[in-house]
C-alpha cells in the first residue's frame, strides 16, 4: 500500500477523483487552515468560515480544478475561491463586519487567556476601519497577512504582479489613516 502522505496534490486529486476518500480526507487536512484562516479573516465570524470552508471543500469534491504545474496550484486555487467565495458572502449580506484584530495579534485567539479590556476595544477599532475599505484593499490585506507572496496575490485577485506592492502600500496606508482618525474621533492619543 502507497503512503497516501507522500503523494503529491495532483495524484491525490485523482485518487480522490476515482473515490479514494482517504485520499480526499489527506487533501483536507493539508488545506482546510489555510482555507479556514482565509475565510475567518475575511469575514471575522467562525461560523461564516465554516460555512466557507464546507463549501470550498465541496466544491473541490464534486468539480475539481484542472491543475497546471505549478507546484503550489492547488493551494493558489483554494485561496482564490475561498477569497472569492467569501467576498461574496460579505456583498450578499450587505454587511461588511471583518474581525480583524487578527492583523494585530493572531494567536491571541487561540490562547486560553482572556483579552484584556484594551484588546478587545483595539480588535472593534479594527474591525471598524476595515469595514469602510473596499473590497479589493479587504482581500489585499488578508492574502498578504496571510503569508501569500506579491506574485500569488496577483493570481488569485488577477492584478498585474507589478502593481500588488503599490496597491498593498495604499490598502495598508487608507487603513493607518482611517485608524489614527477613528482614535482621535475616540478622544485617544494619536501616536506616530
Amino acid at each position: 500500500m502507497t503512503l497516501v502522505a507522500n503523494r503529491t496534490d495532483r495524484e491525490l486529486l485523482e485518487a480522490a477523483q476515482a473515490g479514494d476518500e482517504q485520499a480526499f480526507a489527506l487533501l483536507h487536512d493539508r488545506y482546510r487552515p489555510l482555507v479556514f484562516r482565509i475565510a475567518l479573516r475575511t469575514l471575522g465570524r467562525t461560523d461564516d468560515a465554516e460555512d466557507i470552508c464546507q463549501e470550498i471543500f465541496f466544491r473541490l469534491y464534486r468539480q475539481p480544478p484542472q491543475l497546471n504545474d505549478h507546484p503550489h496550484a492547488l493551494r493558489l486555487w483554494l485561496a482564490r475561491v475561498t477569497t472569492n467565495a467569501a467576498l461574496n458572502l460579505l456583498r450578499s449580506q450587505r454587511r461588511a463586519r471583518f474581525h480583524w484584530s487578527r492583523l494585530l495579534r493572531l494567536d491571541r485567539l487561540f490562547d486560553d487567556q482572556r483579552p484584556t479590556a484594551e484588546w478587545n476595544e483595539t480588535s472593534l477599532l479594527v474591525q471598524s476601519v476595515l469595514e469602510k475599505l473596499s473590497d479589493r484593499d479587504r482581500a489585499l490585506l488578508a492574502l498578504r497577512v496571510s503569508g501569500f507572496s506579491y506574485e500569488e496575490i496577483a493570481m488569485l485577485l488577477d492584478l498585474r504582479p507589478t502593481s500588488v506592492g503599490t496597491l498593498l502600500a495604499r490598502a495598508e496606508r487608507r487603513f493607518r489613516e482611517r485608524y489614527r482618525a477613528l482614535l482621535g474621533e475616540n478622544g485617544e492619543e494619536v501616536r506616530e
